[in-house]
């Protein structure tokens, strides 16, 4: 599956925003056109387009500041039309080695809806595991990165 995740530029920046969830899903993330301002004022905000070949079928974004070991994806999303095909798992793989790629991140967190059953078996498949609810109930889970070669 050729799953790749790049910046997100001017280039593609309305084919981000046009980017859907399917109604049911709308409550879970925040809309890429708020993350994508959100990004503009957050130097630590890494903002990626999920592409399958030459098709966007995705966003996800992350932070990974330099002076601590935890990166945290705090958005990801696969249009609905595109959803079901693996594509979620093939990004969250992308994602997680372009972190260890880094090479400072240790361990990588990621937040989601309690009741949002897909997010939580595709983080579980990655190994994600659950530590509890956050402040604004929202499940929090903790993946550790391997050490050694990278």
């Amino acid at each position: 599956m050729d799953i790749r995740i790049a910046p997100v530029t001017k280039a593609n920046r309305a084919l981000v925003t046009a980017l859907r969830l399917a109604p049911e899903q709308m409550d879970f993330v925040a809309s890429n056109a708020d993350s994508l301002r959100e990004a503009r004022s957050d130097r630590d905000a890494r903002p990626r387009a999920v592409t399958a070949g030459d098709q966007l079928v995705g966003f996800l974004m992350y932070e990974a500041p330099r002076d601590d070991d935890e990166a945290r994806i705090y958005r990801f999303m696969i249009d609905r039309a595109w959803q079901g095909r693996g594509y979620g798992k093939a990004a969250l793989r992308a994602v997680l080695e372009e972190i260890r790629g880094l090479g400072h991140i240790r361990h990588v967190s990621i937040c989601y809806e309690p009741e949002n059953e897909a997010a939580r078996r595709l983080y579980r498949s990655a190994g994600f595991v659950e530590e509890g609810l956050d402040e604004d109930g929202e499940m929090i889970a903790d993946l550790v990165l391997p050490t050694g070669d990278r």
